[in-house]
């Protein structure tokens, strides 16, 4: 068990064995959870980026996922022979 001291302002250090047996690297972003009974557990966050869609983008992708007209009618030619 590794002894941490809690800082002024409220920063805890993690020990670089702790870090290096865990594969945590520095300016990560952990979760932190505390239990019924005070424990302090800190996890690993997975943060996936998302992006917000502008009107603009919104276009783009409308634009480039736009059939033409002789496409549109070859695939309505295909689904009514399968129909029949």
């Amino acid at each position: 068990m590794d002894a941490v001291k809690l800082g002024k302002n409220g920063q805890v250090a993690i020990p670089r064995a702790v870090m290096k047996r865990l594969n945590l690297k520095g300016d990560e972003t952990l979760l932190l959870d505390v239990s019924d009974d005070g424990s302090i557990r800190l996890r690993p966050a997975v943060i996936f980026p998302i992006e917000i869609y502008s009107d603009d983008r919104i276009r783009e992708f409308e634009s480039a996922t736009t059939v033409d007209e002789a496409t549109r009618a070859r695939v309505r030619a295909r689904l009514g022979q399968r129909a029949g």
